[in-house]
């Protein structure tokens, strides 16, 4: 139940900014949002109550005969929608989903991440988040023509979503939610944007934010926004570059400045967790068919477990910290794609890294050349094991991880195993365009 005080400051904002709607968000297990809209006339009993909906009808939430739930709104992320009319405006909050009971819903993505902040709490840390999230820019929905010709940083005339990213991180910031760059990507119609890093719960928050103002800025000026891991063969995929910190208090667990690469021996532990349980996690940081489209050679994404201080193709990247800010220590994930679920991307990767700091993994040594530049051989020697190839490979790996089940608990792993494998089983039965040019005219 939301305390009086925090109650108050709602109402209170929605008289000021003269809000009549306010939508409801949570997210299913996939993590795609989920909304439902009240009136200012109901935000009390929200707030106090919940409001029950049907969760048979949400993926991996409740079995029919458990069906009614509630989402109970959290007033810290109340917002006002700045593409609403600002007259009878539209705001939002995220909320918690509860049982008909009230107790806390094992099967909330939002839930289990507050699981894994409160196992870094007790051990005295914050985890701080900061991500580089890619997308495409495409004339509409119905192919992968891109709006501009542009390349890596390119400028206009060739970026012509430049306005579209400009009026983007001017609407996320109007929404409370910084950010530190933007840029045309790579691939023609490809663009990133990275925001300020902040606590992980908050971030996953915005991450959701993000992705519907990027769509919404983009439907405005009538063209397509995407986050499909790899719309396009011949063009690098879409990833969700994660910078990953530590702290205690106002300090930097990550940091020391008198060791190699500017990293304490905690964050190596971090890492040796992050590396020892990346193909368990994959099912999570990578969780569709065409996510495994992106993880192959030649396009700048991870396909094994290692780490360095400059390829941008290995898993872990140790970024230079400056030398006169020791604080900016962190470490950067370099696997998951841009249609993560970040709820449970952050959980899993802080039960990962938790887990190597509380065994205290050794961290293996630095990748010294690219893994495409190894034979076989010398990958097996020196114990570099590729990623899982495919998502019929993620989902077993997956399924039996003591990590990922003491993570998440039965509800999400039953749950998620079985959307995978039905997705995993459609995908193997569908002939694709591939096929047909290879095959048709010729066999």
């Amino acid at each position: 139940m939301v305390d009086l005080d925090s109650q108050q400051h709602v109402i209170h904002a929605c008289r000021e900014h003269d809000v009549k709607f306010i939508r409801l968000w949570f997210t299913d297990i996939l993590g795609i949002l989920k909304s439902v809209a009240i009136t200012v006339e109901d935000l009390e009993h929200a707030l106090a109550d919940g409001i029950t909906f049907d969760g048979s009808s949400i993926e991996g939430f409740a079995r029919r005969d458990e069906a009614d739930m509630k989402v109970l709104p959290d007033p810290a992320t109340f917002q006002v929608l700045p593409w609403r009319p600002r007259e009878r405006a539209t705001a939002r909050m995220f909320c918690d989903v509860v049982k008909a009971d009230g107790t806390l819903f094992e099967g909330d993505p939002r839930y289990i991440l507050k699981q894994q902040l409160r196992r870094a709490s007790a051990a005295g840390f914050t985890s701080y988040v900061s991500p580089e999230i890619e997308f495409f820019y495409f004339k509409d929905m119905h192919g992968t023509e891109p709006i501009d010709a542009g390349g890596y940083f390119d400028l206009t005339p060739l970026d012509s979503g430049s306005d579209l990213r400009r009026e983007t991180v001017l609407t996320l910031e109007e929404m409370g939610i910084p950010v530190v760059l933007s840029h045309h990507e790579a691939a023609p119609g490809q663009h990133e944007i990275d925001l300020r890093y902040t606590d992980a719960l908050t971030m996953a928050d915005s991450i959701m934010t993000y992705r519907l103002v990027v769509k919404e800025v983009a439907m405005r000026h009538g063209v397509y926004a995407t986050f499909m891991p790899k719309p396009r063969t011949d063009q690098n995929g879409s990833g969700m570059h994660l910078q990953l910190s530590l702290f205690r208090g106002e300090e930097n667990a990550f940091a020391d400045p008198a060791a190699p690469n500017g990293i304490s021996t905690l964050a190596q532990h971090y890492m040796a967790g992050l590396l020892r349980h990346a193909p368990e996690m994959m099912l999570v940081t990578n969780q569709w068919v065409n996510s495994y489209r992106r993880i192959v050679p030649g396009f700048e994404a991870p396909t094994h477990v290692g780490w360095s201080t400059r390829n941008h193709a290995d898993l872990l990247r140790v970024p230079q910290p400056n030398p006169d800010r020791p604080d900016t220590a962190r470490i950067e994930y370099r696997v998951p794609d841009a249609a993560a679920n970040p709820y449970l991307l952050f959980a899993a990767t802080l039960a990962a890294g938790l887990t190597g700091i509380e065994a205290a993994y050794p961290l293996p040594p630095a990748l010294d050349r690219a893994v495409t530049e190894m034979s076989a051989d010398e990958l097996a020697t020196r114990g570099i094991v590729p990623l899982p190839a495919s998502l019929g490979e993620a989902i077993p790996v997956f399924e039996q991880s003591s990590l990922m089940r003491d993570a998440f608990g039965p509800h999400i792993v039953r749950s998620l195993v079985a959307n995978k494998r039905q997705e995993w089983e459609q995908f193997r039965r569908e002939v694709t365009e591939f096929e047909l040019r290879r095959y048709l005219g010729n066999l």
